[in-house]
């Protein structure tokens, strides 16, 4: 080797493999966090609901069914649907993580 010349230096570019379990694992994980957020929203406008019903019902109370008593209701399950979609994504977000530790 010459005195005068200096080793080049290669640079390869890697390509990523596209890797079907990360997809799985982080759309699991979003879906977990994304259905925690929506159950708390729709307990909150359950409870603002109940308490405009509330309200409603003490101001006139020859009114019987009111539309807050049908919001309620759809805030109460659509905070069962997402908080059942938690459940269900976080199980099977341990269940890949047991197969993965190999227990």
């Amino acid at each position: 080797m010459p005195l005068n010349s200096k080793p080049k230096l290669v640079l390869r570019r890697t390509r990523k493999r596209f890797n079907p379990r990360i997809l799985i694992e982080r759309t699991i994980e979003t879906t977990a966090i994304v259905s925690l957020l929506i159950t708390g929203f729709s307990g909150v406008g359950a409870m603002g609901c109940w308490g405009m019903e509330i309200i409603e019902t003490n101001a006139n109370p020859s009114i019987i069914i009111s539309g807050w008593q049908q919001q309620k209701s759809i805030c109460l399950g659509a905070m069962l649907v997402s908080f059942s979609a938690f459940l269900g994504s976080s199980l099977i977000g341990a269940s890949f993580s047991i197969q993965r530790d190999r227990f």
